[in-house]
């Protein structure tokens, strides 16, 4: 495909459009790639060419990825104005409960019944995923049941009005920890020292549910993307988005090394 220009709509060309009717819910997915399943799950406000950039890196890894939209227009570049309106519709629905804490969102068992079924067609040991900012923690609350088996947590913003508090109730955080201990399986997580919206205190709080199998990476303000699009420049206004708006492409960059960290991370888990 020609060079990906980050800064124009996406029209995702390279992915195929299907539906998936799940938990009285219908959502569509767009698929790509071959072998294991990985499922890519959007940032706020939406998949924008740089969510979508990492689902093809993921893709040429040797992956099948599902990237399900769950809100905003996608492959749309939106103004601060237009990443707003997103925000605040996904606030308020039911289907995330972003400011509420103590359970899992109710699209978490969508995305279960997602990974199951991608499960069925791609095949391996298990699924990868990875959910950021407003999906940050629902990579997760996928590994409640199989075949999520490498869930990676970036920069998880939920509950928004709780900075030291885990989208997650007790009980299912004792069931995720009793799968990573018994499963010898590990849960990655990368954030910004200096993002606002997913501050230090969260990660002490998911180190000290899950113990040593939650794996943290915490990357320099400096490491950021100076020049993120308008929403993250305006609204975010903070190093937040790891492997997204304020990757920076280039090697060496700390961002790149998150990047190929996750890559190594499914590979390790889920190509054998």
């Amino acid at each position: 495909m020609p060079p990906l220009q980050l800064t124009t709509p996406d029209p995702l060309s390279d992915f195929i459009k299907e539906s998936f009717a799940a938990e009285d819910m219908t959502k569509d997915v767009y698929v790509s790639g071959h072998g294991p399943a990985v499922v890519v799950m959007t940032e706020m406000p939406g998949i924008s060419p740089h969510v979508a950039r990492f689902a093809r890196w993921v893709r040429d890894t040797g992956f099948t990825v599902y990237m399900p939209s769950l809100f905003g227009h996608d492959g749309a570049v939106p103004s601060a104005e237009q990443g707003i309106e997103v925000f605040k519709r996904a606030c308020v629905s039911a289907e995330f409960r972003a400011l509420e804490n103590g359970a899992s969102a109710p699209i978490t068992a969508w995305l279960r019944a997602l990974a199951k079924a991608a499960h069925a067609r791609c095949g391996g040991p298990g699924v990868g995923t990875i959910g950021m900012c407003f999906t940050g923690n629902f990579a997760l609350s996928m590994m409640l049941e199989p075949p999520t088996m490498a869930p990676v947590v970036c920069q998880p913003s939920l509950p928004l009005e709780n900075p030291a508090a885990i989208d997650m109730s007790p009980a299912e955080l004792a069931t995720v920890r009793g799968r990573l201990e018994k499963e010898n399986l590990e849960v990655l997580a990368f954030r910004f020292k200096g993002d606002r919206w997913c501050r230090a205190e969260r990660f002490e709080a998911y180190a000290r549910a899950l113990g040593p199998r939650f794996v943290a990476s915490e990357l320099p303000d400096e490491a950021a993307n100076p020049d993120p699009p308008p929403f993250f420049k305006h609204v975010v206004a903070s190093p937040h988005s790891v492997v997204t708006a304020h990757l920076i492409d280039a090697e060496g960059e700390p961002t790149i090394r998150a990047r190929d960290d996750i890559l190594a991370f499914f590979k390790r888990r889920l190509q054998v």
